[in-house]
């Protein structure tokens, strides 16, 4: 294993921190007069930045490294998940984005204040604000073990959080002075640096594996446990598993709503486009430029699976790293190779693009949560007090990013914690909390676009409800309260449809009169 940087490596690094300390300063020329202007960018950013934006948000640093091992150990029909994605773009494109654009919504939760009143409005998004917290700061406390690692070469604490505290301020000065409009143009920088390093170290693996292509995927074709890893479709009716055509058909395409209409981090990039029509086409743009994305990641796993457990298309002993650890701690088949395999220069390139991963996803949660606090929560109290200048919001809104930025690291900091000095599992919990989010919200918004029915109290209790009973069918909180067994093993896709189909029962049950009966 090497045991630091090579000079090479430094200088790529360094190189990467000087463009992203330029592209801070661009930023300072971006005037935001207006809380219009700092969260929506004046609603001036062109889709195709707009449409980069979304898909660099939606990777994050555990889809860096997560991508490769789902393909050393599966095959390829997690990439199909992208039909559910498409399904879930052209339906938010057509049927949410356009009540977005008409109400001028600067957050979609601001439309549920129109059909009902401003408590739901905050109900929904402080429902946001708590799974949002938690995914965005155990995604910073994961792509913090990767930087350790080889920025530091070990995995204590003091090493992890500075690894957090590097990250988070990186995410903060990209977005503190220009608000969204630096956060959309860094993340098209940030896309394309990660984007070549995945991409090179998928070139760089090819070339270490001495069989011809031919043998290469005659081999995936035929694992030595029978398995054909280059399948792209699971026609199984297998409830435990999330990656089959059922599965994606119905809660992968519920997911994807829910993080394309219904999270503030992702739709808050649609909404800084000219209007609706150049919206949809941002989100439609990133559900298909997104696959060949996602290839890349999972290819790069099929090749490691050739590279450790194919000594038959290798023609040398390349010790297996199905379960390698690091100073004790259980890595990713990818991390391992980065630690062990990659020559100097390639280390570099990954690191940032590691970090590239993780401070696009930074910079957009900080944005977003700050957006929410502001418009959702701050600013409809600080108006009815008096009339003040839309400067004050945007400094407010800066405000609230600091504090937003402080809450995501400490977030970080308590999952190494937490994780390291307890049996609870906290950070699957953590990376799945948006989808707990998602189930309350679904419910809710399915009644407020397709019926006349729902009450502001059905609201807020169809929140708590997707959200209990998503919890509730996780294997930790089954053996905790002696649940029935089989709950643990419906896979999370399904345990998203059952829990938004209870959202949306209690959201349907409530029938207020004053409320408004259509958006």
């Amino acid at each position: 294993m090497t045991d630091s940087f090579a000079l090479l490596d430094w200088v790529i690094v360094g190189g990467y921190l000087a463009l992203l300390m330029g592209m801070s300063w661009m930023s300072t020329r971006v005037k935001s007069e207006n809380s219009q202007d700092y969260f929506l960018g004046g609603n001036k950013m062109p889709f195709w930045v707009v449409s980069i934006s979304v898909l660099a948000t939606s990777q994050s640093a555990a889809t860096f490294l997560g991508g490769p091992d789902q393909g050393f150990r599966g095959d390829y029909t997690y990439l199909t998940t992208n039909i559910g994605t498409l399904i879930a773009a052209l339906f938010v494109a057509k049927i949410l984005i356009p009540k977005f654009y008409h109400y001028k919504a600067t957050t979609v939760y601001e439309i549920l204040a129109v059909r009902f009143n401003a408590t739901t409005m905050r109900a929904a998004g402080g429902m946001y604000l708590i799974g949002r917290m938690f995914a965005s700061g155990a995604r910073l406390y994961l792509a913090a073990i990767a930087v350790a690692m080889i920025l530091f070469s070990n995995v204590d604490a003091d090493s992890i959080i500075m690894a957090a505290f590097i990250m988070m301020a990186l995410g903060f000065v990209m977005t503190f002075l220009g608000g969204i409009n630096s956060v959309v143009w860094s993340d098209l920088i940030q896309f394309i640096i990660y984007c070549i390093a995945v991409g090179a170290v998928l070139f760089f693996l090819w070339d270490q594996i001495p069989a011809s292509s031919d043998d290469i995927f005659a081999g995936l074709s035929q694992a030595p446990d029978g398995q054909n890893k280059l399948r792209f479709i699971n026609t199984a009716m297998n409830f435990s598993e999330p990656f089959t055509l059922i599965s994606i058909l119905t809660g992968f395409t519920l997911l994807s709503i829910g993080a394309f209409g219904l999270d503030q981090d992702m739709t808050q990039r649609v909404l800084t486009c000219k209007n609706e029509n150049e919206g949809g086409k941002a989100l439609l743009i990133s559900a298909i430029v997104a696959v060949p994305v996602v290839w890349l990641f999972i290819s790069i796993g099929q090749l490691l699976h050739v590279f450790y457990e194919r000594p038959d298309l290798m023609g040398a002993g390349v010790a297996s790293a199905a379960n390698q650890t690091f100073a004790g701690e259980k890595i990713t088949i990818f991390m391992h190779y980065i630690l062990t395999e990659l020559p100097a220069g390639m280390r570099g390139l990954v690191t940032i693009g590691v970090i590239a991963a993780a401070v696009s996803t930074i910079n957009s949660g900080l944005n977003s949560m700050s957006s929410v606090i502001v418009q959702d929560f701050y600013k409809p109290w600080r108006e009815s007090k008096s009339v003040v200048a839309e400067k004050h919001f945007v400094i407010a809104g800066r405000i609230c990013m600091g504090g937003v930025g402080i809450g995501l690291f400490l977030m970080a900091v308590l999952c190494y914690y937490w994780q390291k000095y307890t049996n609870m599992p906290l950070l699957e919990f953590a990376l799945s909390v948006m989808v707990f989010s998602y189930s309350g919200l679904l419910g809710v918004y399915f009644t407020v676009l397709f019926t006349k029915r729902g009450s502001p109290r059905s609201v807020i209790l169809a929140l708590v409800v997707g959200f209990v009973v998503t919890l509730l069918q996780q294997s930790y909180i089954v053996d905790v309260l002696g649940l029935p067994q089989g709950w643990k093993a419906l896979a999370f896709s399904w345990q998203l449809c059952i829990g938004t189909g209870c959202a949306f029962l209690v959201c349907l049950a409530g029938n207020d009169k004053q409320v408004t009966s259509e958006l």
